[in-house]
């Protein structure tokens, strides 16, 4: 039996809507309405994209993508990078199986690799000039020393390995036939290799040549005196993510590109970061490499120029004719760098 004291299911609705009735008449005879509920707030700012991004070596001419992360500069761009040390050999690979994004490494990589058919683009340049010393062991005083010997260098194919061809010739010396190139995998690997006595010289630059030179290896030759155009080291994407991602894209090279800016006003900050990276604590060492690099090799502006190809063409084409006919402007695009100098990026 139904409790009496309690009304019925449909007499307590009666009286919810009466209710609701009276207070909808009670606010319109007072001129009111009713407030409709606030949205809910949105969300100030986007998460921050989530991008990898690699570097060959750990050299100075990545500064600037070290500067982009250490000052927040890729943070305030809506961009959360994850920077790794991936070996000039493995660089390409990594980009083309999507495991980074962008790869900062030698113009020469990219070429060998876009001739062979990876669909590839470079959208900016850090290193447009061989920033390298060739640095020998102590018994060889001159050049022609070096015949019979044997030269380190990272990889075969990549940047030190064209500079070293392109070096050797100029001092009367063939490559291969004068001087054995033995490859080492990295630049690390290449000095120890030199500093072991193992070779008997090596491709080198501040602050690596300044940790050698006190133990009687000494510089016989310096192509960054030489200003040879080349494109050193390269931002370097596929072109399917930077077609689908050109918005992203133009952020990384704004980040890029304002750390340059920042690193060259920003003296004490820059030799923190150097000092970070390259793990050296030597103040005269990290002065000596931030006036080398951003005193006279990295430029304000990063663009990337078909004419910075010319010895990587040559080099690898007298081997490859895919490099020799291969058309270097087509993996080129200069617009990114040109819309973040257009919009002063570089003056922030």
């Amino acid at each position: 039996m139904r409790d009496l004291r309690r009304p019925a299911k449909g007499v307590k609705m009666q009286r919810a809507l009466s209710a609701g009735l009276v207070a909808s008449l009670l606010l319109t005879a007072c001129g009111g309405a009713p407030t409709p509920a606030a949205p809910p707030a949105a969300s100030a700012t986007p998460a921050p994209v989530k991008v990898s991004a690699s570097y060959s070596n750990v050299i100075a001419s990545n500064l600037p993508l070290w500067v982009a992360k250490e000052a927040g500069i890729f943070a305030r761009h809506g961009l959360d990078v994850e920077l790794t040390l991936v070996e000039s050999s493995k660089g390409i690979p990594a980009l083309l199986t999507g495991d980074v994004k962008f790869a900062h490494i030698g113009g020469s990589e990219v070429v060998s690799a876009a001739a062979g058919g990876a669909d590839l683009v470079i959208v900016g340049g850090t290193v447009p000039v061989w920033p390298y010393v060739l640095i020998v062991a102590p018994d060889i005083k001159k050049p022609e020393d070096l015949k019979g010997k044997k030269l380190a260098i990272a990889g075969i194919g990549g940047s030190y390995d064209i500079a070293a061809r392109v070096l050797l010739p100029r001092l009367g010396l063939k490559p291969d036939d004068d001087v054995a190139i033995i490859a080492t995998g990295s630049v690390a690997n290449a000095t120890a290799a030199l500093a072991s006595g193992a070779v008997q010289a090596t491709l080198s630059q501040p602050p690596d040549q300044l940790a050698l030179e006190p133990k009687g290896f000494h510089v016989i030759a310096n192509l960054a005196d030489l200003h040879l155009s080349t494109a050193n080291t390269t931002i370097a994407a596929t072109r399917a993510f930077v077609n689908g991602n050109r918005d992203v894209t133009q952020r990384y090279v704004d980040a890029i590109v304002e750390a340059i800016a920042r690193e060259k006003k920003d003296r004490p900050f820059a030799l923190d970061v150097l000092k970070t990276y390259l793990k050296v604590t030597d103040t005269s060492a990290l002065n000596a490499t931030y006036d080398h690099y951003v005193g006279t090799v990295i430029p304000s502006a990063p663009y990337v120029r078909a004419d910075q190809f010319g010895d990587v063409i040559q080099t690898l084409g007298r081997t490859n004719e895919k490099v020799r006919t291969f058309d270097v402007s087509k993996i080129l695009d200069e617009s990114f760098v040109k819309s973040a100098i257009d919009r002063g990026v570089d003056t922030r």
